[in-house]
């Protein structure tokens, strides 16, 4: 299991778009992927709900979790696509 902590730099956060893109890239790998934000809300990446629901905002930082066979591709895909701001 591997932890990394990520701001999320788009302006608008994990709303409905960003957060698709967000579930789409850990979707493409199979270990499991969760992020815990403000230390109490835990998330399966993975799910579009789970997303939408911890009410990420601009600026707001997050634990991504993987954990599995390709937790290190799946950690460097996740980092990488927050810090090029999901889309946007």
């Amino acid at each position: 299991m591997i932890r990394q902590k990520v701001t999320i730099t788009n302006p608008t956060g994990l709303h409905l778009r960003p957060a698709g893109m967000f579930c789409n890239i850990a979707s493409r790998y199979k270990c499991k992927v969760e992020f815990m934000y403000d230390e109490d809300v835990a998330a399966n990446a993975k799910s579009v709900l789970s997303v939408l629901g911890a009410c990420v905002k601009s600026g707001d930082e997050i634990e991504l979790i993987c954990d599995g066979e390709d937790e290190k591709e799946a950690m460097d895909a996740m980092v990488s696509a927050i810090e090029d701001g999901l889309g946007e």
